[in-house]
């Protein structure tokens, strides 16, 4: 595949599974990026700290259902696969996962990842439903990638330390990698979310 011709559009775990499987076999080193898309410049910061230290990076982009509560803003989170998928050329990205609800949730899916220590304070304390969410969708990530590095932003800090410890806890064999939050002029960390500031 030409530089052009990237990245790879992946729907389904089976045929995500068959080429990262394909390129640890040749030896070479799988980082991954899991977001929600609406890809800004942190997402992109990420991205680019897995292009310099990995030899092949996969992005997933859906946004996970069960990590929003009732009340919360599922309905309205913003949608940008097009522009997500151009960002990641740019980037020299691999392959972008975009995976539907259904592939990753299929019908009489009932089990749910938590770390209730690290899930029971300051924004888990607002938002009950959450990192149980979190932790959820990315163990099914991790196990349907098979990254050697994943890189996360701090900026969502909790987050971060929640998902260290569970890859900890579970013996999982991915490195959790921290990288720093990337912020307007102004000083606001860069959000999906931004998109409703006036």
């Amino acid at each position: 595949m030409n530089r052009e011709e990237m990245p790879l559009i992946i729907r389904t775990r089976a045929e995500l599974r068959e080429k990262t499987r394909e390129i640890r076999r040749e030896g070479r080193v799988v980082g991954f990026v899991p977001t929600m898309g609406a890809l800004h410049r942190g997402h992109m910061e990420l991205v680019e700290v897995a292009r310099a230290t990995t030899d092949f990076v996969v992005v997933s982009v859906f946004v996970n259902p069960t990590q929003f509560g009732p009340t919360e803003d599922l309905d309205q989170y913003p949608r940008t696969l097009e522009a997500d998928v151009e960002a990641c050329r740019k980037a020299s990205v691999d392959v972008v996962y975009s995976p539907s609800a259904e592939e990753m949730y299929p019908n009489g899916f009932s089990t749910e990842v938590s770390v209730p220590d690290l899930a029971a304070g300051l924004c888990g304390k607002f938002r009950p439903v959450h990192f149980g969410g979190v932790a959820t969708v990315v163990t099914k990530l991790f196990n349907q990638v098979g990254p050697c590095q994943a890189f996360f932003g701090r900026k969502d800090f909790q987050q971060l330390k929640l998902i260290q410890r569970m890859v900890r806890d579970l013996d999982m064999e991915v490195e959790v990698v921290g990288v720093p939050t990337v912020r307007e002029e102004d000083g606001l960390a860069l959000s999906s979310r931004n998109a409703y500031l006036a």
